[in-house]
C-alpha cells in the first residue's frame, strides 16, 4: 500500500522558496526551490503572503515575479505531486488557483520576468500577471501536462484559452509542445522580448522598464482601476461591465491624479501624479 504525506507537510518547512525585495516602488518577488524551481505548496502560501504584503503596502506601485538562476519555474515540483495524497493535491490546485487569482486582482500592475523557461505551472504563473516580459534567446514555454497524464490544474485551461482563444489553446494543451518567445509573442502570450547586452543583467532592465508605470511618471490609480474594469467587466454583459467602467471612472474624476492630468495638460506640462 502507497504511503503517502499531505502536500502541506511536504518539504523544508524553515526553507524561503519566494525572496522578497524593494526597489523603490517595485516589488520583486523571486521563485527559488533548486535548480528548477518547482513550487510546492509551501511556496505558494509565501507568494500568497508576499502578495497581499505587496497589496497593502502603500509604497509598491508593481510587482514583479522572476525566477532564481537560470529557470523561470518548472512548475508543480512533481516529487511533492506523487508523494502527497489525492485529497491534499485537490486543496493544493485550490490554493493555487487562489493565490494567482490574488494575484491577479489585485489593483496593483505585475509583471512576469521571465528570465528562462516557463514550464507547465511556471507559464500558469506568468499567465496570472498583467504583463510577461522574456529574456531574449533564454527559454520557452508550454503546457505539458498531458504527457503526465493530467491537465493544466493551475488555471491554464482557462487563461490559455482566454489569450490564444480556445481552439488554439486545446490544441497547444492537448500536443503539450514549448514554443519559444518569438512564437508567444505572435500569440499573445508575451508582452515583450527583451534583449540584454554584455554585462547587463536582466532583472535590472526590467525593474527600469516597470518604473514606467510608477508615481510620478505614471498615474498608478488610474492603472489599478484599468484592471479592475477589465478583469471584472470581461466576465459579465458588455452592460454591466460598461457600468463598472464609470462607476471606477467616476472615482478617478475625483482623484487628485484626474486634477492633475487635467491641469498639466491644459498648462502643456508633464505631470507629476501622486497615485491620490
Amino acid at each position: 500500500m502507497t504511503e503517502y504525506i499531505r502536500a502541506d507537510q511536504y518539504g523544508d518547512p524553515n526553507a524561503t522558496l519566494v525572496q522578497v525585495e524593494k526597489y523603490g516602488k517595485i516589488a520583486v518577488l523571486t521563485l527559488t526551490n533548486g535548480k528548477f524551481n518547482g513550487y510546492t505548496h509551501r511556496m505558494f502560501k509565501q507568494m500568497d503572503a508576499a502578495v497581499v504584503d505587496a497589496r497593502f503596502d502603500p509604497e509598491i506601485e508593481v510587482i514583479i515575479i522572476t525566477g532564481a538562476g537560470s529557470m523561470f519555474c518548472a512548475g508543480a515540483d512533481i516529487n511533492m505531486l506523487e508523494k502527497s495524497d489525492p485529497l491534499s493535491k485537490y486543496y493544493f490546485c485550490l490554493h493555487a488557483n487562489e493565490t494567482l487569482s490574488r494575484l491577479e486582482q489585485t489593483p496593483k500592475l505585475t509583471i512576469a520576468a521571465l528570465n528562462g523557461h516557463a514550464v507547465g505551472g511556471g507559464m500558469e504563473i506568468a499567465m496570472a500577471c498583467d504583463m510577461r516580459i522574456a529574456c531574449a534567446g533564454k527559454g520557452k514555454m508550454g503546457l505539458p501536462e498531458v504527457s503526465l497524464g493530467v491537465l493544466p490544474g493551475t488555471g491554464g485551461t482557462q487563461r490559455l484559452s482566454r489569450i490564444v482563444g480556445k481552439y488554439k489553446a486545446i490544441e497547444m494543451m492537448t500536443m503539450g509542445n514549448l514554443i519559444d518567445w518569438d512564437e508567444a509573442k505572435a500569440l499573445g502570450l508575451i508582452t515583450s522580448i527583451m534583449e540584454v547586452g554584455e554585462g547587463e543583467e536582466f532583472g535590472a532592465k526590467v525593474r527600469e522598464w516597470a518604473a514606467q508605470f510608477t508615481t510620478p511618471r505614471a498615474a498608478s490609480m488610474a492603472i489599478g482601476h484599468i484592471k479592475r474594469a477589465v478583469h471584472s467587466g470581461f466576465e459579465v454583459p458588455l452592460e454591466y461591465g460598461l457600468a463598472i467602467e464609470r462607476e471606477l471612472q467616476a472615482k478617478l474624476f475625483a482623484s487628485e491624479d484626474a486634477r492633475e492630468g487635467l491641469t498639466a495638460y491644459v498648462g502643456k506640462r508633464t505631470p507629476e501624479f501622486s497615485g491620490k
